[in-house]
Formats: structure tokens, C-alpha cells, sequence
């Protein structure tokens, strides 16, 4: 009875350790999850807090007189002589009627650097889609400057320190008339999303850079996807087990884990150098991220052919059905889902790749859009890059916003990977 009361013992004993060690592995669990979403959510909180601001624009109305002597001398009426029109005049003028008592020449310099370099060109806009504004006075909303726009969305006061803002006290007192009396307000920034880079801050945005990276995603899926799905489907279903495809399959998993700057490289010495393809065009980023691609789509294909039943396969060859016929009709429609899985993963991760696009020349500074594959254009991702790089506090906002813009681009591709293998999912 001894003995077994001793046994016994030592099997609870036991069993309680073991209780006890699953507890605190538990807890280490959860508080290393706990942990994990503190630091996630301090990075979208931090990134969220400097972006969304960038997603509003400042602007100053200005009564302006279209001026026929300064715009048309001769009254011709022909856009390409209204397009050299100095605008640039017109609305100095109009801003400084606003302010008689501004006489001196620093005074009127710093006036006039709270209006956006881009005001006369948004005045000439105007102009050009209606000729008939010539010769009238009209009230237009113009963009203010970038250390304008910031001081107004912070509701900077007289006083506050000079690390807020990098207006003069005299141009904060400015600000104030202009808010009492209406002729600023701040509205969605739809310059953002609609314009090219710029080195000005308020006139900055991200078209060139998410047009470019959707021209690049699609060449890279019209490449990577085809080559990628019949690489795997040739190497679990229809090649040899020998030396030479275990060669490849060892190449192909070392290929997935090598930095995406060789990929870079390559393209360099390849696309560019030997085949002479346009540098900075979508096309030759396609081509590159193609590449890094490849072998994540690759190894996912065959993961996801390899999950399917030999069942599947044996009962189409007894039913009179070839080897190509049952892969091609039975066994690449059940391992679809994780094969599109994997090529939408393997997608995002190309859409945020900076270091194969900045070896090719994706890195120059564009304002024009892309109008094809083959048109000079930067990503979103290198985007970021140039505006981090740039001094100016204003383009902080911008980065951050850009970032924000690309999270929830992959953050929808991910999305559609889920839905896509809940959707086709099949359960044996």
C-alpha cells in the first residue's frame, strides 16, 4: 500500500509540474502577443497620427483680376499664348490688395511666401479650361504654402515656440486676419492622389508613384504567375526524381531567401545593360520583381499540389483520363486556392520592395504620369524613400501618409487571399 500511495504521489507530483509548466508557457504566450500588439499598434498610431494630416489641404481664396495686358496683350484668344501668361503676378497682386498696410519689400516677400508656388500655376489651370475668364475679376481658392498649411491645421497662435512652425510672428498675425475673415479653410487633399512629386511639400503627391506600382505589379503577375504555376506543376507531377531536379529545387529555396538587392543587381547587368530596355519604366520593375517572385510562387505551387489526395489522381487515370488531363482537370482546380495564396503573398511582398526598383533607376524624380509600361515612372515604396530623405518637416506628413496609402494596399491583397482560399477551399 506504501508503494502504491508512492506512486500515486509521484504521478500527481508530476502531473502538476507539468500543469504548472503548461500554465506559464501560456502566459509567456499570451504576454509576448500582448506585447507584440502594444508595439504594432504604437507604429500605427505613430504613423497614423503624422500621415492623416497630410490627407487635408490649406487654401486661400484670392479675388483676382485676370489681367488681358499681363495674360493676352493682343487679345488673341490662342492657348498656347494664355499658357505663358505670368500668373505668378496676377496672384502676388491680388494677395497683397488684401493687405494695404504691407509696404516694405521683406514685408511683401514674406506675404507672398504663404501662397504655394503652385497658386499661379492653378490660376493658369483655370485660365486654360475657360478663356472666357479673361478680362473678369473671379474668387479662387488657391493652395497656401507648406509651413502655411501646417500652422493652420495645428491652429498655431502668436507666442508659441519656434520648433511648431517657421512662421514670423508677423505672418501668424497674417494668419489670423485671413481665418477671421474667411478667405482660408483647409479641405481633402485630392492633390495628393491625383498629382506627381513635387518639391514642394503642398504640391506633392503620390499618382506617378501608385500608377507606377500597379504598371510594375502587373507585369510582374503576367510573368511571374504563368512561369511560376507551370514550374511547380512540371516539378511535383511530371519530372524525374534525380539529381539534376534536386539541383533545382535546392536552387529554387535558396533563390526565395536571398536579399531582394541582388535581384536588383541582376536586372541592372540583364534588363538594362545587355538588353537595353528603358531604365525607370514599369516594365523592367516588373520584370525584376518577376524574378523575386518567382521562386515564393514556385514553392507555394508545389505546397499546394502536393495537399492534394493521390485519391484524386488515381481516380482520374482509372476513369480513362491521361497524366496532363489529371492535373490539368482534377488536380491544379483543388490546389488553386493555396497557389493563388501564394502568388498574392508573394505579390505584396514585391509591392513593397525598394531595393531591386532603386537599382534600375526607379528612384528618379517624376512628375509626369506613366502612360504605359514603358513611360519613366517611380513606386510608392521608393516614394517613401525619396521623401523620407528630404529636410523639409513637411514632407514628414507626406511620407507617413504615403506609408499609410501603401498599408492599405497590402493589407487588400492580403484580404483577397484570405477570401480567395475561403472561397475555393475544399474540404476532404
Amino acid at each position: 500500500m506504501t508503494e502504491i500511495r508512492t506512486t500515486r504521489e509521484t504521478i500527481a507530483t508530476g502531473l502538476s509540474r507539468r500543469h504548472r509548466a503548461e500554465r506559464r508557457f501560456r502566459r509567456y504566450g499570451l504576454a509576448a502577443i500582448s506585447v507584440g500588439l502594444v508595439f504594432l499598434c504604437v507604429l500605427f498610431t505613430s504613423i497614423a497620427s503624422k500621415g492623416l494630416p497630410a490627407f487635408s489641404q490649406t487654401l486661400i481664396s484670392l479675388r483676382v483680376f485676370i489681367d488681358p495686358a499681363v495674360i493676352d496683350p493682343g487679345k488673341t484668344g490662342d492657348a498656347t499664348i494664355l499658357a505663358r501668361g505670368d500668373y505668378r503676378k496676377l496672384t502676388k497682386k491680388a494677395f497683397l490688395s488684401d493687405f494695404p498696410n504691407v509696404t516694405g519689400r521683406n514685408e511683401k516677400r514674406a506675404l507672398n511666401a504663404m501662397l504655394s508656388s503652385g497658386a499661379a500655376f492653378q490660376l493658369r489651370g483655370l485660365v486654360l479650361r475657360n478663356s472666357d475668364l479673361v478680362g473678369q475679376s473671379i474668387l479662387v481658392w488657391v493652395s497656401a504654402s507648406d509651413d502655411v498649411d501646417a500652422a493652420f491645421k495645428n491652429r498655431a497662435v502668436e507666442g508659441q515656440t519656434k520648433s511648431a512652425h517657421r512662421l514670423s510672428n508677423r505672418q501668424l498675425a497674417w494668419l489670423e486676419m485671413l481665418e477671421r475673415k474667411g478667405r482660408i479653410k483647409t479641405q481633402f487633399n485630392w492633390d495628393f492622389f491625383t498629382s506627381g512629386d513635387s518639391r514642394e511639400p503642398e504640391l506633392a503627391g503620390i499618382a506617378v508613384a501608385v500608377i507606377g506600382s500597379i504598371f510594375s505589379v502587373l507585369v510582374c503577375l503576367a510573368l511571374a504567375v504563368p512561369l511560376g504555376v507551370m514550374t511547380a506543376i512540371y516539378l511535383e507531377e511530371f519530372a524525374r526524381r534525380n539529381r539534376w531536379t534536386a539541383f533545382i529545387e535546392v536552387n529554387i529555396n535558396n533563390l526565395a531567401a536571398v536579399p531582394s538587392i541582388v535581384f536588383g543587381l541582376l536586372g541592372l547587368a540583364v534588363f538594362l545593360n545587355v538588353l537595353g530596355l528603358p531604365r525607370s519604366a514599369p516594365l523592367v520593375g516588373g520584370m525584376v520583381l518577376a524574378l523575386m517572385t518567382l521562386p515564393t510562387i514556385i514553392i507555394a505551387g508545389r505546397t499546394a499540389l502536393q495537399a492534394v489526395p493521390p485519391s484524386i489522381r488515381d481516380a482520374a487515370l482509372a476513369i480513362g483520363a491521361s497524366p496532363v488531363q489529371a492535373v490539368f482537370h482534377h488536380v491544379l482546380p483543388l490546389a488553386m486556392p493555396g497557389i493563388l495564396t501564394g502568388t498574392i503573398i508573394g505579390t505584396a511582398r514585391a509591392l513593397g520592395e525598394t531595393a531591386p526598383l532603386l537599382m534600375i533607376g526607379m528612384v528618379a524624380f517624376i512628375v509626369d504620369i506613366p502612360e504605359s509600361v514603358l513611360s519613366p515612372a517611380t513606386a510608392l515604396p521608393v516614394q517613401v524613400f525619396l521623401w523620407a530623405d528630404h529636410p523639409e518637416r513637411a514632407f514628414e506628413e507626406r511620407t507617413a501618409a504615403a506609408i499609410l496609402v501603401l498599408l492599405v494596399f497590402v493589407c487588400f491583397m492580403n484580404l483577397v487571399a484570405v477570401y480567395l482560399r475561403k472561397k475555393f477551399e475544399t474540404r476532404w
